[in-house]
């Protein structure tokens, strides 16, 4: 399984302790899943898609428990892409179907359709989170934190998730909309937003695997750029040197190294001797030491005295 099917496991299987979070979380999730159907006679049915059956037997169990209503439950698997199971939970009684949409604000007392979040469902703090939760599970993914941190949630409806950014700011996440096709995709980047989103909704053990494998990523990362340095730097030390032989080896070739003086000497047959050591074990070996930047600065000289052969060496 993916992160974010584990992810959406692990919610579904969080059963609401209250009657006011049951009732915000199957409230989400109807509007994130459900279709309204009429037939003929004015017949009309609610039907709840979801590729979950963790899902599905939760939405059974909040109708049942909150409406006392009888659902049926429909299974077929798809035929393109991936082959998964659909299960659609179907609730066929008129007058059960306008009292359920009303309850959870889906509808008004004349039926017309409501496209905001209704306060009343959102009113303290642990609706909110189980009416974050029943949102990601009818339209969110995660992506798996290996690769980019990507939390996202469609939505078909451009008040709704105006709304749902509302919610995420409530709890300091800045969401942004992005458009797709004919959908809303109300997002996350940052990996501290994303865990603590885990977190309101109650995704703990996923919150775990993310943690585990961010600090991970972040320490491998952290180890890359040391060695990347110390690669440049080794790199850069090495063709200094090279570039500093090849001075004194002009230098000794065309005027020898007896022309040049006492100190700058030393430091010429040092690095002829010892072309892989650094400039400050360079400053150790000489009598009396000197510091790193001493030798840094004898080596400038032996360099333009090897820059005057050259140019003479040309005329």
């Amino acid at each position: 399984m993916s992160f974010s099917a584990d992810t959406k496991n692990e919610l579904a299987r969080i059963i609401a302790r209250k009657k006011c979070c049951r009732l915000a979380e199957l409230a989400a999730i109807i509007k994130m899943d459900g279709l309204i159907q009429i037939g003929g006679n004015r017949k009309m049915s609610l039907h709840l898609l979801t590729e979950s059956a963790a899902v599905a037997r939760k939405v059974i169990t909040y109708l049942k428990e909150l409406f006392s209503v009888h659902t049926d439950i429909l299974m077929r698997k798809k035929t393109k892409l991936k082959k998964n199971n659909i299960y659609t939970v179907v609730l066929a009684s008129r007058p059960e179907v306008s009292e359920v949409l009303r309850c959870v604000g889906m509808t008004g007392k004349e039926g017309r359709l409501i496209e905001h979040i209704i306060p009343e469902l959102i009113k303290r703090d642990c609706c909110r989170r189980a009416y974050l939760r029943g949102v990601f599970l009818g339209g969110g993914s995660v992506s798996d934190p290996e690769g980019d941190y990507h939390l996202e949630i469609l939505v078909n409806d451009e008040v709704f998730s105006s709304d749902l950014c509302k919610l995420l700011e409530q709890y300091d996440l800045k969401a942004r909309i992005n458009k797709r096709k004919n959908w809303d995709v109300v997002y996350l980047k940052g990996s501290e937003e994303i865990i603590k989103l885990l977190n309101l909704m109650g995704a703990h053990n996923a919150l775990l695997n993310f943690e585990n494998v961010r600090i991970y990523k972040d320490v491998r990362n952290q180890v890359n750029r040391l060695v990347n340095c110390e690669t440049a730097n080794l790199n850069k030390t090495v063709n200094a040197a090279v570039k500093q032989v090849e001075d004194i080896k002009l230098i000794q070739k065309i005027i020898g190294l007896s022309a040049l003086p006492a100190n700058l000497r030393a430091v010429a047959e040092l690095r002829l001797n010892y072309p892989d050591i650094s400039l400050k074990e360079m400053g150790e070996m000489l009598e009396p030491r000197i510091g790193k930047s001493g030798v840094n600065h004898r080596i400038r000289r032996i360099q333009r005295i090897a820059d005057k052969v050259r140019e003479k060496q040309k005329v």
